[in-house]
């Protein structure tokens, strides 16, 4: 068949929603026949003689019309393999789960976090994360740090680099949380949710990205909710909403800061309660954690951000399903198996989301 030229124009559009699906190609393009052809996979071929960076992926063509990726591109499309992650926390709950999901592609993970010895409560050390991330196929450097203190964290970023080469990813997931009124806060607490939150969150970033502008394809995401300035979600736990929301203003503004250096600054947040330590010792316990999704699902949407283009894929406040809905992904069951009803709607999601999707779950009052 005669190759199909595109306008440059066209061409772009198209490729950036194949991008969203994680269809890279450089000089073969799909060409999107009808609307809504992309997702039936009603899709031709195309030449584009612009110039691409990128990886050709051979494709399996059915009829001139039908084309779908080869099983091994299906594969290989996504991969972190030889990438090196900086994780603060990361010792258990979802901050342990990217970090695993990374591994199996056999990524590099520094563990930066203050778990050194178990907890009675709290599963999981530096130490213990670090087996886990080497059974899962990657290399893990398990590093004692507090990132409230300056020194630690430039001497983590230090020797991730001397061990690995560089940094390409870079994970904001240390977290403190108490969820009390003004008047129960006491100025101990509220200084240990904004040191570790939004001052934690700036200066890690700010060790990362001397590497990251070296990187390829330089990530920065951020566990941190999207800026919904509701008054409801401030009214309980003011002192911990601005912690948190101090997380998600350094990807607004570092998003556009080094925008022109490619480095790409996201954040990530959940639909649901996610069934981690904080939910089961201080959100509701079992009754909670038996409506909420496991941390694989987090794990996910950040493997799928992570994967994108940097330049293209910054700036934005993502939700997890949202997320793997856009990678195709339409039964979510596995991520919930015990649960048995609507599922519990995590703090600081905007109403408007919950119409996106036929999820049932029981809304957050604040």
């Amino acid at each position: 068949k005669k190759p199909i030229q595109m306008p440059e124009r066209v061409f772009r559009r198209e490729l950036a929603v194949r991008r969203r699906r994680n269809w890279h190609a450089c000089g073969m393009p799909i060409v999107m026949q009808t609307p809504g052809a992309i997702a039936k996979g009603r899709i031709g071929v195309g030449v584009c003689r612009l110039p691409l960076k990128g990886r050709v992926i051979p494709y399996l063509a059915t009829t001139p019309s039908r084309m779908t990726p080869s099983p091994k591109v299906q594969e290989q499309a996504m991969s972190l393999q030889g990438k090196t992650i900086f994780i603060s926390g990361g010792s258990r709950g979802i901050g342990l789960a990217i970090a695993l999901r990374a591994a199996r592609d056999g990524a590099n993970v520094t563990i930066a976090a203050k778990t050194a010895e178990p907890h009675p409560k709290l599963p999981g050390t530096i130490y213990t994360a670090a087996e886990e991330i080497e059974a899962a196929g990657g290399q893990a450097l398990p590093v004692l740090c507090d990132i409230r203190e300056e020194e630690q964290v430039a001497s983590a970023v230090a020797k991730t680099v001397e061990r690995f080469g560089g940094i390409d990813i870079c994970i904001n997931n240390a977290s403190a949380i108490q969820l009390t009124g003004t008047l129960a806060t006491d100025m101990k607490r509220y200084d240990l949710m904004n040191g570790i939150n939004a001052r934690g969150t700036f200066l890690v970033s700010k060790m990362c990205i001397p590497h990251l502008k070296k990187a390829a394809n330089p990530h920065v995401l951020t566990l941190s909710p999207p800026l919904d300035m509701s008054p409801k979600w401030f009214k309980n736990h003011v002192a911990y909403s601005m912690a948190k929301y101090g997380m998600s203003m350094c990807t607004l503004g570092m998003a556009a800061e080094f925008a022109r250096d490619g480095i790409a600054f996201n954040s990530l947040w959940p639909l649901t309660a996610i069934d981690t330590a904080a939910v089961r010792n201080l959100l509701g316990g079992q009754t909670v954690a038996s409506m909420s999704r496991l941390p694989e699902i987090m794990a996910d949407a950040a493997y799928a951000i992570l994967n994108r283009p940097a330049r293209e894929t910054t700036g934005n406040f993502f939700i997890d399903e949202l997320v793997l809905r856009d990678e195709g992904v339409t039964d979510f069951s596995a991520y919930a198996p015990g649960a048995k009803g609507p599922l519990a709607a995590d703090f600081f999601v905007p109403d408007e989301v919950f119409e996106q999707t036929p999820t049932k779950v029981m809304r957050a009052l604040g």
